[in-house]
């Protein structure tokens, strides 16, 4: 069997569902199925979602992609997965999860931090000496809202102390997965991360660190096991192979979580090579032959699949969520007033509003922080405003600010990422959903003032960069092929009509933000507190 007959089943579980793709060696996805998962927010600023909605997502998808006999079942060499960071699963020794998901939304672990994060010499919420030792050794530190695993099994330990004694290990969502795949419980040097407890400085030797692991304020024996992205971790459950109708031969390839995952199918390996996601968050990434953080940017360098490389990361919490939010809330709202399904192409529709729609809004403006914010500020109080509506608006101007909003947030991020790489951005790849919208892809470019390249298929990119470590893990290519697997479809130039007006709209925005501060806070100052 030649390579290009060899295929890899790419798992990509984000927030708003798990999509699998049956891609080839060379990167082509020849067969895609998505199945959306439920999110439950609970006291205003919790989030969860049930881990058996992803693994059923998965089955379902899998299994619609298979009936499609599309490739010989033993021509499927490895799966791999790329999943949502920074969700943490309390499971017991036999692998079930004993509550809902936290996922990386939820906030209500903010409160337990003081006690672990805090001191006598304080700086920025932190303990000098313990955030020393964090940015020293990790390159990073605790997130002071809660949304990370350090925060979320503090949550447990504190709000459900008997979920916390029964718990074997505390999973990341890709380690979850794994271990529903092949029963071992491991994390990969990526999921690890934001737990806080793993010593980065030297990128080829990851490895556990006592005095972190002090630091968490969880017990050593309730980490797992840690591997490299492309290790191979072993071979699917025969319970697995038989309900997907697959050979238990196939190898499970440890994968990645959804940032590191991205970089590589965006075809970003390049040191500085940067892409956007948009998906329900944002980021900016970029690999990086350095390891380092701005803690005052929320910016950092991490672990990541691409050996002997750091990924630096710049998140923001709020991306294509604020265009579903438009869609399921506002303007397709279900509250039985409207009769009929929205048109099934309502994100084309929406682009179509954007297009045609001239860049400003006619002055009115949006601020995405729907759930908080992270970067360039870590602010668990902020939320979303439309701003400056007048009687002359209607949806065609709603959709447009949104559009503009989620630009103006990134542009605010822009200037701390050029900063902590130490040059320009000439371009950055768009992928993840929102990188399907051409209009979208025009207002990115005009409001950065960048170049916007836009890969074919850039909602497929995390399962295609799944599929490339899968191949690399099992010796089918190197990861450095990816970059010449990825074609680039279209390319967006900023127009230079626009300029002036989002450099001032860019400065109304960051002035909202400084002036609406203390108010949010007075809103929402206990929307960390559960039940607040």
């Amino acid at each position: 069997m030649s390579t290009s007959d060899q295929y890899v089943l790419a798992i990509d579980l984000g927030t708003s569902g798990c999509k699998v793709g049956l891609v080839s060696i060379t990167g082509d996805v020849i067969a895609w199925a998505f199945r959306s998962i439920p999110i439950s927010v609970v006291g205003k600023v919790g989030a969860e979602q049930k881990p058996d909605d992803w693994w059923n997502g998965f089955v379902d998808a899998t299994q619609e992609i298979l009936a499609k006999r599309l490739v010989p079942r033993s021509s499927i060499k490895a799966i791999c997965t790329s999943a949502q960071g920074e969700g943490t699963i309390a499971v017991d020794k036999r692998g079930v999860a004993l509550m809902n998901a936290v996922i990386w939304l939820d906030m209500r672990g903010g409160r337990y931090l003081e006690k672990e994060i805090g001191g006598v010499l304080s700086f920025a919420g932190y303990s000098a000496i313990k955030l020393s030792k964090w940015l020293r050794l990790c390159g990073g530190a605790p997130a002071l809202s809660g949304k990370d695993p350090f925060g979320h099994a503090l949550l447990i330990r504190e709000a459900f102390p008997d979920i916390y004694e029964k718990t074997y290990k505390f999973l990341n969502v890709l380690d979850y997965f794994n271990l529903r795949l092949t029963g071992r419980f491991v994390a990969t040097h990526d999921s690890i991360l934001t737990s806080w407890v793993t010593d980065n400085r030297d990128i080829n030797n990851i490895r556990y660190d006592d005095g972190l692991i002090a630091l968490s304020g969880i017990e050593r024996d309730k980490f797992p096991d840690l591997v490299r992205c492309t290790d191979v971790i072993g071979t699917l459950l025969p319970s697995v192979a038989e309900l997907l109708g697959l050979p238990a031969s196939v190898q499970v390839v440890a994968g990645a979580i959804d940032n590191t995952a991205a970089a590589i199918g965006a075809g970003t390996l390049l040191d500085y090579d940067a892409h956007l996601y948009l998906g329900s968050s944002s980021w900016i990434a970029a690999h990086v032959p350095f390891k380092k953080t701005s803690v005052i940017d929320q910016i950092g360098s991490v672990p990541c699949a691409l050996p002997s490389r750091y990924l630096m990361m710049a998140m923001q919490s709020n991306g294509a969520s604020n265009v579903a939010f438009l869609k399921d809330r506002i303007v397709f709202h279900d509250d039985g007033l409207i009769e009929g399904e929205p048109n099934p192409d309502v994100y084309k529709v929406l682009d179509e509003i954007a297009a045609r729609t001239p860049a400003g809004a006619d002055g009115a403006m949006y601020l995405p922080w729907l759930f908080g914010e992270r970067c360039p500020v870590d602010d668990a109080s902020l939320r979303a405003c439309l701003f400056n509506l007048s009687i002359d608006h209607n949806r065609e101007t709603l959709v447009k600010a949104v559009f503009e909003g989620v630009a103006l947030n990134t542009r605010w991020m822009m200037k701390p990422v050029r900063r902590f790489l130490g040059r320009q951005l000439k371009e950055l790849t768009v992928i993840g959903g929102g990188g399907m919208s051409n209009a979208w892809c025009q207002v990115f470019a005009d409001v950065l003032d960048i170049r916007i390249r836009q890969p074919v298929e850039p909602m497929k990119a995390n399962a295609r960069g799944a599929a490339f470590i899968g191949a690399a893990g099992i010796k089918l290519i190197g990861l450095e092929e990816a970059a010449r697997r990825v074609v680039i479809e279209k390319v967006y130039e900023p127009d230079p009509a626009n300029r002036q007006l989002y450099d001032e709209r860019f400065g109304i925005f960051t002035e909202l933000h400084r002036r609406l501060t203390p108010i949010y806070r007075r809103l929402n100052a206990s929307k960390g507190k559960p039940n607040g």
